[in-house]
């Protein structure tokens, strides 16, 4: 089953610091839904576990990430493989980092994949919806980890 992706999200903070959060994989630790490990394997390559639980349905699930083409502080694409108790994906996506002001912004995302297993069986309305819910929540997580200020700065 294939599963496009795409948006426009506005970030307050200047292009070079969301370039570099995008890039830590502490951050994005933290930022992706479910994700319990991300440990680099090469150069910008990581392998992930994630725990994920949508509704009624969890499993966990292996994979890796990979940032290729990158043109700091611009541009990147990213590739994403995994597999788990409850099926198996790959995909891509590319992201375009431009400001928006002074201190913000502009993160516009285009991405697809393929996904099979039991999850596949749940349905492409079901699979497009709980995708865009994981986007929000990884934005959600990554505004508050970038435009918040650091516990005790002035």
């Amino acid at each position: 089953m294939k599963l496009d992706i795409g948006g426009v999200e506005t970030i307050g903070v200047p292009v070079e610091a969301l370039w570099k959060a995008l890039n830590d994989p502490a951050v994005l630790t933290r930022c992706i839904p479910g994700c319990k490990t991300m440990t680099e394997i090469a150069p910008d390559a990581y392998k992930v576990e994630l725990q994920l639980r949508v509704a009624a349905v969890g499993g966990s699930f292996e994979g890796e990430i990979s940032l290729a083409d990158k043109t700091p502080p611009k541009t990147c694409s990213i590739k994403v493989s995994g597999a788990g108790t409850l099926g198996h994906g790959n995909g891509s996506a590319r992201f375009e980092i431009a400001p928006e002001g002074p201190d913000t912004s502009r993160l516009t995302f285009q991405g697809n994949g393929e996904i099979g297993g039991l999850v596949a069986g749940v349905g492409q309305r079901i699979l497009s919806s709980v995708s865009k819910h994981l986007v929000g929540r990884f934005f959600v997580a990554l505004r508050k980890e970038v435009e918040t200020p650091a516990e005790g700065a002035a």
